[in-house]
């Protein structure tokens, strides 16, 4: 298997029914036969504009139509950059300058969002795609095109956090995500009966674990509304109404279902497959789950953006005392584990060590920024062939029976609310306001909040907060803002985290620095 299509394209050939439902969102649906149509329709369309081999933004809301237009890219002989709506015009500009595509597709929704100017950018056309998904087909050009990829060539461009200011642009290929897919799939159990409940974006590599197991299963996936996760009764009533049976979602929004006690009012029993992972799970929550849904199989996922997705996976059957933690468990086929100390030697057993990933899943690095790629993936040090494993910045050390446990990060990044944060990005963009004179932002892993620390002139924090609100996506805005005469520093003359933290947990509400702590 060389192509991502070939999924479809298989499971167009086995269906017993081309009009079941595919992806389901709000207000619309595809069925598989709608969305194999639409997608060779604005694949025709692409490749006949002479564009190949080239990345394409795909700038709509989360809705079926979306994954369609990601295949139709693919069709194209190209490779698709996600963005949503959802997004700041600041952010969808600096990827747009970043990656330069040759074509923007778009719809009516983020047309009408996007203000600012951000897609009046010279020799970039844009393009609505309910006006290219019923081109007429171009069977014979899309067939040349197959021709002429093979499975090393860029699927899609997903953007994270990065330490500079500046998002970056992870490539991942067709054979990582085959790999990938091949390899979830078989640890998830998914078959056509399969119903996921995606809670993910779709402009983050964490939407791969519902888009192509149902392309390869011909499963259904439901795009949950979001504002959904803001009411866990109703959240739970979405579930069960449309049989959902499988999720995987970050940690905190199961926790925020358990935590808030709808669990004790309504058990969502349709659910038999749970995969939870890209931050820690609360034990107590965790339990709460377990207990109520004792026959769920429960699977604990864990892998960075880096590495197209999840690299390790831990079936959890039983519950676990609060001072325990959850193995991230055991690597997929296919992948390899490596743990190095500081010296670059493999730890002594038990013994920490930052987790680096080696295998046919590793992406092909950063878009256009061959420095970075080089820093993070490197010549593994305990091998004596030519081996690129990626650095992935987290520490972890094994058990007595293998099983990977994760402990920390290394550095200033962090994972908040399911997503990689670079903290100096978040700096970067507050230093922006030009009443500020000097940010700092910490976190505090243990309230789970991402907090900020300011020095300005006349400025209030209303302001700050109302100006981060337009610059940054929700999951990265600071929880906690406070306002500074002057932010401490070390001997050496750095800004003082450490510092700055306990300030914030010594306050804790009852002595607060510099005025009162104010959440946005």
């Amino acid at each position: 298997m060389t192509n991502v299509l070939e999924y479809i394209e298989k499971t167009m050939e086995n269906i017993a029914n081309p009009d079941k439902k595919a992806f389901v969102g709000e207000g619309s649906f595809l069925t598989f036969n709608e969305l194999q149509s639409a997608a060779k329709s604005s694949g025709s369309y692409i490749a006949e504009l002479g564009i190949k081999r080239n990345p394409i933004v795909v700038l709509m809301k989360k809705s079926p139509e979306k994954v369609a237009a990601f295949l139709g890219v693919v069709y194209s002989g190209n490779y698709y950059v996600p963005i949503d709506i959802e997004i700041p015009s600041f952010r969808i500009k600096m990827i747009i300058e970043t990656v330069k595509p040759k074509l923007i597709i778009s719809d009516e929704t983020a047309l009408s969002h996007a203000g600012d100017g951000v897609l009046d950018v010279p020799q970039i056309p844009v393009i609505n795609f309910n006006q290219i998904q019923t081109h007429e087909t171009n069977d014979k050009k899309l067939q040349e095109i197959r021709q002429t990829t093979i499975d090393t060539d860029p699927l899609y461009v997903v953007f994270t956090s990065g330490s500079t200011g500046r998002p970056k642009g992870v490539v991942a290929s067709h054979r990582s995500v085959i790999d990938y897919i091949e390899n979830l799939t078989d640890v998830l159990q998914t078959d056509e009966n399969t119903v996921f409940g995606n809670q993910s974006p779709l402009y983050l590599d964490a939407c791969l674990k519902e888009i192509y197991p149902t392309l390869k299963h011909g499963a259904t996936t439901y795009f949950i509304p979001a504002q959904l996760f803001m009411f866990p009764l109703k959240l739970i009533e979405y579930i069960t109404e449309n049989s959902i049976n499988t999720i995987c979602w970050v940690a905190s929004a199961l926790s925020l279902v358990a935590g808030l006690g709808a669990l004790e009012k309504a058990i969502p029993h349709t659910l038999k497959t749970i995969a939870f992972g890209s931050e820690v799970f609360p034990i107590k929550h965790y339990n709460n789950w377990r207990l109520k849904l004792p026959k769920a199989r429960m699977i604990h996922l864990y892998g960075p953006t880096e590495a197209t997705g999840m690299s390790t996976y831990f079936i959890t059957d039983s519950t676990y005392e609060e001072s325990e933690s959850i193995p991230i468990g055991y690597p997929f086929k296919n992948t390899d584990i490596v743990l190095l100390d500081e010296q670059g030697n493999a730890p002594h057993d038990g013994e920490p060590g930052e987790i680096c990933i080696r295998g046919a899943g590793l992406s092909l690095g950063y878009f256009a920024d061959e420095d970075k790629t080089k820093a993070a993936f490197i010549q593994n040090p305990l091998s004596e062939f030519p081996d690129i494993i990626y650095k992935t910045g987290d520490l972890g050390r094994k058990g007595k029976q293998g099983e990977l446990y994760y402990i920390s990060r290394k550095d200033h990044q962090i994972k908040h609310m399911g997503y990689r944060i670079e903290l100096a990005e978040i700096e970067l963009i507050a230093a922006g306001h030009e009443k500020l004179n000097l940010a700092c932002v910490v976190f505090d892993s243990v309230e789970s909040k991402i907090i900020l620390y300011y020095m300005g002139t006349e400025l209030k924090k209303s302001e700050i907060r109302g100006y981060l609100k337009e610059n940054l996506p929700r999951y990265m805005l600071p929880q906690v803002i406070y306002e500074l005469d002057e932010i401490p520093r070390t001997p050496g003359g750095k800004l003082d985290r450490v510092k700055l933290l306990e300030m914030h947990r010594i306050g804790d509400g009852r002595v607060v620095p510099a005025g009162d702590e104010q959440s946005i």
